[in-house]
């Protein structure tokens, strides 16, 4: 009897010296360097201006996101029945929308938030004057980054909703279609499961029979031209008309 009790105490105090590894939470950001984020602190700063001057009204359709929400011109056209307010900025990765957020998400108290990130974050960016190289990141970093941002975003604006239009396919970036299939596969998980979240799946339309994509895009074969855009905004508008059980505080 004592020597079976020696032994399992011996068991209990070797179990309470193990050292065992912390899981790794997927829902929180992954860090990037510290030079990286302040890039757009100018863009961020004439946003901040402009509402210093006419601050949009609360509850409107927001869009944020990067220079494809930025470039979209014709946004108050194709949406004549909805208040939107853009904050789409440059190059901007799923990463710095979070580490923007309370400047250009929470001071706008939405009634949705059409959200478009992703391409950037998964592709390497050559260093060019005044900004860093961009190593692409992982499909499982970018979920990581944008389960962050709706933790973000429950935590400033509650039940919110928000509407993620799938990571595009694009001429540039064709070689790393299989990294976006991969984010918009987790995202549309993460949709499933949420009220507050509905997935936008634009990738179909944007395709040509034979699979590869249309020929909607300028120059640089990354950012769409006007047709482009003709062909998301319907899908858009009539996923916003169907909306979510979860609703804005206050709106």
């Amino acid at each position: 009897m004592r020597l079976k009790f020696a032994g399992l105490a011996a068991a209990l105090f070797l179990a309470a010296c193990k050292t065992t590894a912390p899981a790794i939470d997927m829902a929180s950001p992954v860090q990037t360097p510290a030079p990286y984020a302040p890039r757009f602190d100018a863009a961020i700063a004439a946003f901040e201006a402009a509402d210093a001057a006419a601050m949009p009204p609360k509850c409107a359709t927001l869009f944020v996101g990067s220079s494809t929400v930025r470039f979209w011109d014709t946004l108050k056209a194709d949406f004549p029945t909805r208040t939107v307010i853009n904050r789409g900025f440059g190059g901007s990765t799923v990463w710095e929308i979070d580490a923007y957020f309370a400047r250009v998400v929470a001071p706008y108290h939405p009634k949705a938030i059409v959200f478009y990130a992703g391409d950037n974050d998964l592709s390497d960016t050559p260093a060019r004057e005044g900004v860093p190289a961009h190593v692409g990141r992982s499909p499982d970093t970018v979920y990581a980054d944008f389960a962050h941002f709706m933790a973000l975003k429950d935590k400033a604006l509650g039940t919110t909703p928000v509407w993620f239009i799938s990571v595009k396919p694009s001429k540039l970036r064709w070689d790393i279609q299989d990294k976006m299939t991969a984010v918009n596969t987790r995202v549309k998980a993460l949709a499933e499961a949420r009220d507050d979240l509905t997935y936008i799946d634009i990738v179909p339309v944007m395709l040509k029979s034979d699979g590869t994509p249309k020929d909607i895009f300028r120059e640089d074969r990354l950012h769409m031209t006007p047709e482009g855009y003709q062909l998301w905004a319907p899908i858009v508008n009539a996923s916003l008309d169907a909306g979510q059980k979860a609703k804005a505080p206050g709106c």
